[in-house]
């Protein structure tokens, strides 16, 4: 029997995801740990690698394909002793959801084995299709089952370890599982008809008008709805500051002059990432993001920083930054910036933080007001540092450097003094860049 290639979640939120490529063809040889795919998520390409290994089947999915639903068979691969011209591939390449109605018997929804693809606690259980067949036959509970396949997936040798090892079979709790597994599918269809009705609406105005329609990726919906959730449930307030940046630019330049040998170049984001990174320590009570019904407040400067690419933006997470070099900053953030407009960050990469940085000043932006990016509890929004005149400490007019920055802040997770603190933090490092190498 060939065992099934599923399309992997490759994120805790993926839903669906593009087949960007296939990396083998009908008929190779394939082990496992072997990369075998291309998939797009709404942020990333990421490499899919096999966890079996066998001959490749029919590719059920072509390259190209969008809108695959997680856990749809993509692929078929043959176990030895198989041959292709005896397997047929599934007609559609779409996911085989219950379809059992509510007055369907216990024993009628028993097959579906739900064990293998959900825990108690109804999170998703990573197996491969092998070890998810062997498993239905024993009756093994895949929750119980420790995975030692790539990022802790379950395969083959490690059920037959937990056969071997007498795990406890799995609970005859298929029937409610069913259940509910096939009463969220018609859920959608208010929103889909809602977005269809707006779309025909806003349409009909613009009739004979010349336009073109460019229909929304994965990333666009994300991040459609994730600002959506942002300015509707989010209570935002805003503080601003000027910073003269005169003392930093100079002490910038000696830097530089001094790693030049060494192929580093430090730029004025380096210093305002470890600005926040240090006042997010000196402010500890700010540090936390909103868990809905809670606050997490986190130990290390986790600092996000928005990173503009073709179609949408990306928030690297720069982690435990409060503990790293100008120079390792620098490198890292350079680095981090170049994936993301490749799109090859992994989810790890772009997801956590408590606090982010948006800098529109290389564009020419003198100030403006950044969403923050949930679950953050505040992002700061730096414009360009501009030439002014101001009043010196003894009286007199004098020419400064001044950026004008704008901390859109959480009111459920900082109030008002909080967030006034944290802002004149950042403030103090970036007007005494030397303090922040104390």
């Amino acid at each position: 029997m060939p065992i099934e290639i599923l399309m992997p979640a490759l994120s805790p939120t993926m839903e669906e995801g593009t087949l960007a490529k296939w990396l083998v063809k009908e008929g190779d040889e394939v082990q496992s740990g072997d990369v075998i795919a291309e998939i797009e998520t709404d942020k990333a390409t990421m490499e899919f690698e096999a966890v079996d290994e066998g001959i490749m089947g029919p590719l059920v999915v072509p390259e190209g394909t969008e809108g695959v639903q997680v856990n749809t068979v993509i692929a078929l691969m043959l176990e030895e002793g198989e041959d292709a011209s005896d397997v047929s591939a599934p007609a559609a390449a779409t996911p085989a959801a219950p379809a059992a109605p509510a007055e369907a018997s216990p024993a009628s929804a028993a097959p579906q084995a739900v064990p293998s693809s959900q825990a108690a606690d109804g999170s998703r259980v990573f197996a491969s299709p092998l070890a998810r067949r062997i498993a239905a036959d024993a009756q093994i509970d895949l929750s119980a089952v420790a995975g030692t396949g790539p990022r802790g997936r379950i395969v083959k040798k490690d059920v037959e370890a937990a056969i071997a090892g007498g795990t406890a079979q799995a609970a005859a709790s298929a029937p409610a599982a069913a259940a509910v597994s096939a009463s969220p599918a018609a859920a959608p269809a208010p929103a889909v008809m809602a977005q269809s009705a707006d779309a025909a609406s806003v349409a009909r105005m613009y009739e004979g008008r010349d336009y073109e329609e460019i229909p929304l990726d994965g990333m666009r919906k994300t991040i459609a709805a994730r600002l959506t959730e942002a300015k509707q449930t989010i209570p935002h307030f805003y503080l601003r500051r000027d910073i003269r940046l005169d003392a930093l630019l100079k002490f910038r330049a000696d830097l530089n002059s001094q790693l030049e040998s060494r192929g580093v170049k430090l730029s004025v984001n380096d210093f305002i990432i470890k600005a926040c990174a240090l006042a997010l320590q000196a402010a500890p009570d700010a540090n936390a993001v909103w868990a809905g019904d809670r606050m997490l407040k986190l130990k290390p400067s986790d600092v996000a920083v928005a990173v503009a690419i073709e179609g949408g933006l990306f928030t690297p997470v720069l982690k435990d930054a409060e503990t790293k070099t100008l120079s390792t900053l620098s490198a890292e953030m350079k680095d981090l910036a170049t994936r993301a407009r490749d799109r090859k960050l992994a989810p790890h990469e772009y997801q956590g933080g408590s606090f982010a940085i948006s800098n529109l000043g290389m564009f020419g932006i003198d100030n403006f007001d950044a969403v923050i990016n949930p679950p953050h509890g505040a992002i700061l929004a730096v414009g360009a540092g501009v030439k002014k005149p101001v009043v010196g400490k003894d009286g007199t007019l004098e020419a400064a450097t001044v950026m004008s920055v704008t901390l859109s802040v959480d009111h459920r997770v900082i109030d008002g003094a909080l967030g006034a603190e944290l802002l004149k933090h950042i403030v103090d490092y970036l007007e005494n860049p030397m303090s922040m190498l104390v």
